[in-house]
């Protein structure tokens, strides 16, 4: 399907996150295929930098297309007009031989076809995607485990699979903030990362029970906890630290000097919700004793560094058998689920509602306990 003297590759993954953590392991074993060719990757701009450190790749073009629906909504036209046609310019100049769609819609289509390559692959492509590509791969794969459909996907383009390790790797900015967090907030002896948010509501779990657990990982466990989120997440981040009831400290992860929150090893909730860049929040990730999260990228991270995890899932199960000793996925097993956002519950999302406060407490200390759990700072 693709030539053994390829000179240009392009991966198209444009979104979202978590997906660019599982389709990761296509760039390495591309450029294990073809150790002289130009890898390239294509993702938007809030997704970009899971992707930006690939040792694998040669180069990351960015669709921006937040700002093109900001030009769109404010009449912009011209503006428009002269961002499209420099990454049409950009896609095209670059030449690609091949281009891989490993996301199958519309836009992520359109975006490999526009590069003028003869060989273009979608995995699975609809949304109109199909009559856009020269072949097409079904999905497949093991829904239970994780990158299953990249495993797939890198198997039918021939492509070793034995290894396929997860690879987001951070800057050494990025580590080093991360490092110098861990020592300001007095956190060196481990914590746990609290990721409670996605962008659809069906993968939510309730927010009272995060705070409860928040408020018995502090009062039972006395370990740290650090809360990590994005700018949007704010709201939700705000309520559910007030429902929780412990002290919280709340300040940018780049900001120097200071002593430990609180005067001591995890005395304080660290809120870093909307704080840090996105990168900088993984690099955290990659230092935690145990993650606890829902169906979000940040979560997904943890299994890129081997990290303990203790995933919530329902509506969505991107996977159930765990990626590794140390993650514990809780899942209610109704019948209905996953359903994948079509819910048959009148919006209840009752797959959720199921996984108890007790569960998420008793699954984090048994990770906890585990050996070699807690991360020194170095």
């Amino acid at each position: 399907m693709i030539s053994r003297t390829v000179r240009k590759i392009l991966i198209v993954r444009l979104s979202a996150r978590g997906d660019l953590v599982f389709a990761s392991p296509l760039a390495g074993a591309l450029r294990r295929r073809y150790p002289n060719a130009h890898i390239a990757w294509a993702a938007e701009e809030h997704t970009a930098d899971v992707i930006r450190h690939n040792p694998h790749l040669d180069e990351v073009i960015v669709w921006e297309r937040a700002a093109w629906k900001r030009m769109l909504r404010t009449g912009r036209w011209g503006a428009l007009a002269q961002a499209a046609a420099d990454l049409l310019d950009r896609l095209r100049d670059a030449r690609f031989d091949v281009a891989i769609d490993a996301q199958g819609l519309l836009r992520s289509g359109v975006l490999a076809f526009l590069t003028g390559a003869p060989v273009r692959i979608g995995l699975g492509s609809r949304e109109g995607s199909r009559a856009l590509m020269t072949r097409v791969v079904r999905r497949g794969g093991d829904a239970r485990r994780i990158a299953s459909e990249y495993v797939h996907l890198a198997e039918v383009l021939g492509l070793d699979t034995r290894t396929f390790p997860l690879e987001i790797p951070r800057s050494a900015d990025e580590a080093g903030r991360a490092a110098r967090v861990v020592e300001r907030e007095g956190l060196e002896t481990g914590f746990v990362a609290v990721c409670p948010f996605t962008t659809r509501f069906h993968k939510h779990w309730l927010e009272e029970r995060w705070s409860e657990v928040i408020r018995r990982l502090r009062a039972d466990m006395r370990v740290g906890v650090v809360m990590l989120g994005g700018p949007a997440d704010r709201g939700a981040a705000d309520r559910i630290l007030a429902g929780a009831d412990v002290p919280v400290v709340e300040r940018p992860a780049g900001r120097e000097g200071g002593g430990p929150a609180g005067g001591g090893v995890g005395a304080s909730v660290l809120d870093l919700v909307g704080r840090t860049t996105l990168g900088e929040a993984a690099a955290l990730v990659s230092r935690c004793s145990v993650l606890a999260g829902v169906d979000t990228g940040l979560s997904h991270m943890a299994h890129a560094w081997g990290r303990p995890a203790v995933l919530l899932f329902g509506s969505h199960t991107p996977y159930m058998d765990p990626p590794g000793p140390g993650v514990r996925i809780l899942h209610s097993g109704r019948g209905c689920s996953p359903c994948r956002g079509k819910l048959t519950c009148d919006g209840r999302v009752d797959c959720m509602r199921d996984i108890t406060v007790d569960e998420v407490v008793a699954a984090v200390g048994a990770v906890l306990r585990l050996p070699g759990t807690v991360v020194k700072a170095s």
